[in-house]
Formats: C-alpha cells, structure tokens, sequence
C-alpha cells in the first residue's frame, strides 16, 4: 500500500493513459470472501447475493468454496488483471479491529501481487472490546497498513447519504467518505452500490428519477427506477442510484463500484441501462459490476457504455475464463488494454 512505499507494477500506471490512444481498459477480478461452515476464509460467490449451493447440489445450504483468498489473488495478477477487490462478506466484518484474518490476507498477498488492492466490508464507525470508539478512518489506516490501496465503503455510504438530504445537502465533514478521503485522497475511497430495479407502468407513477427500459417488466412495465439497498441486499431504502452517486460525490468519493442485484450471478452481462444512467450523473469513475458471465460482455459494457473498467467474479472463480482470456478478447476488438509479459 501507499503507506508502507510497495509499488505496484509500473507497467499499470505507465498504460493506464496513452497520449493519442485515450484510457486503458481495466480489468478488475474481484473475490467476495467469507468464512465457511467449517470456520476457514474462503473465496466464495452468490447468485442475487446469496452464496449458499442451491437444493439439488451434493454441498446444498452450504457456503460455496471457490479457493484461497490470498492464492486465488495471486493467480488472477499472473493473468493480467489491473487491480485486485476483496469483499469482505462475513460476520467478523463487524469487529474490524478484531478482524485480524482479513489483515493478514491482504499482508500476504501484498506481498506478491503489484497492483491496487482494494478492500471492502465494516469500512465504518465501530467499538473495540474494551468499549472504546474507533472511528471509520482509523479503521481504514488499519487495512491501508495491511496493504490495501483502497476501501470500499457500501451501507454507511447510504446513510451518509440519507443524511446529507435530511440536511439539505449540507456535508457535515465526520461520515466516512469524508474523513478517509481528506486524509488520504478521493482516489483512495471507493463507494460500493448495490441497486435494484422497481418497475413503474408510468414515469409518473414515482418520485424518483426512472429510465425507459428495454427489458419489460413482469406486468408489461416500460419504466423503472434504481433502488439502493443496504446490509448485502437484504434492507432496500428510498433512495435512488443517482441520489446516492450524487451525494458520495460531492462527499469525495473517488470511485463508484456499481453493482446490480438484479444481474448478480446471472452471468447475462452488466446492466447497461444502469451504467449509462449513473455515468450520465457523475464525474467519478466508473466500475461495472455484477452479470459478467464471458469475455464478450467485457467488449459490451466498453463499446456501448463508457465505463472506465469492468469487473468479474463468478466467470474467473469457476474457471470458465480467465483475466487474459477477457484481455486477449478486448485486444482483437481494437480495445486498449494492459498487456502483460508471459512469465518464462
């Protein structure tokens, strides 16, 4: 991390832009990572956020075990991807000082792997065990110590946010975004945002911000709305995704992961309505997020959006495709990407 002077690989920030050529393509691997039912860290991925084998299967209930986080991360640097994204999905995210696993994940694999590092899960305010208040920040030097480059803040971005309009767009200068990015740069706070669709027969028929879709809804909707949700999914709010985008930005927010609960899993491609919509709002960069299932949809969400990189989970964990194989395939379609030299 920063903090500590490791260096990433400089072939990264030397292609990241190219005079006359525009901005590079980022391809980003991303490891959701849990404990399981018998009490080890794993690598594991949902389907609608929900990481337990389906009935029917030989592991049925139980939480899938895809690999090894610090491994699994190593593998996908040696493919070429552009950065790293843990999310921490389990319960010990909410004792972060505690969470001494997750820490020695990122030590050991920072040790190896030469690209930014982002980390996410109980990015927040908490309480130690002796009771006393640490506050979001210190909490995020904690996993900068440990190697990340980055965080990634999800449900306290929301309630920041719900304040922030209860206020009448006033920043109070103490919510997560702000403190951490005061302290180490926007480009070290990323927002995670996890939307939903709602379906409305007439634009008319919400206050919130709704698009014309493509994709008809279950009763013949031709419009529909983005829904931000919090807590993984499971508690949905009032607030709309380009609300939420344009209240973390003006907090200083650096980045925007913009996933979709409605594609996760799906491995369809990515919600293109949606990035559209919320690149249409916003100046920060933009990940796409949730529904890569092969390499063409990288192509997709590049050639007819303007995404600044593109994520996958599911596709790489399974052994489908690999990060070169989506880079090789943006390569032949004419997109820039990071190349990387094959290990003698």
């Amino acid at each position: 991390a920063f903090l500590d002077g490791r260096q990433w690989d400089s072939s990264v920030s030397r292609t990241l832009y190219n005079p006359g050529q525009g901005l590079t393509r980022r391809v980003i691997a991303c490891l959701d990572v849990r404990t399981n039912d018998d009490g080890d860290l794993v690598v594991t991925k949902g389907d609608q956020y929900d990481v337990r084998a389906k009935a029917g299967t030989a592991a049925q209930g139980l939480v899938r075990n895809l690999g090894k986080p610090v491994d699994m991360a190593r593998k996908y640097y040696d493919q070429g991807a552009d950065e790293i994204t843990f999310l921490n999905i389990t319960s010990f995210r909410n004792c972060p000082l505690a969470d001494l696993p997750m820490m020695e994940i990122l030590r050991k694999t920072a040790e190896t792997v030469f690209v930014p590092l982002t980390i996410g899960g109980g990015i927040r305010e908490t309480v130690d065990a002796t009771g006393s208040k640490i506050s979001a920040l210190q909490v995020a030097t904690m996993y900068f110590k440990s190697g990340a480059d980055k965080v990634s803040i999800g449900s306290d971005a929301v309630l920041a946010a719900m304040e922030y309009y209860r206020n009448g767009k006033r920043l109070s200068g103490q919510t997560a975004i702000e403190t951490i990015s005061a302290a180490y740069g926007i480009q070290a706070v990323v927002v995670s945002i996890d939307p939903k669709r709602v379906y409305v027969h007439f634009d008319s028929d919400t206050a919130h911000r709704v698009i014309r879709t493509s994709q008809i809804g279950p009763s013949g909707e031709e419009y529909c709305w983005y829904q931000c949700t919090m807590k993984g999914g499971r508690e949905s709010t009032d607030l709309d995704v380009q609300q939420l985008v344009e209240a973390v930005e003006a907090m200083g927010a650096g980045e925007i992961l913009l996933n979709c609960i409605d594609k996760d899993g799906s491995n369809t491609g990515f919600d293109l309505e949606l990035i559209r919509e919320v690149k249409r709002c916003t100046k920060v960069p933009v990940i796409a997020s949730s529904g890569a299932g092969k390499p063409a949809h990288f192509t997709e969400v590049f050639r007819k959006t303007s995404s600044d990189a593109a994520l996958g989970a599911g596709m790489f964990h399974r052994g489908e495709y690999t990060v070169k194989d989506v880079k090789d395939h943006l390569l032949k379609d004419g997109l820039l990407i990071r190349q990387v030299e094959e290990a003698p």
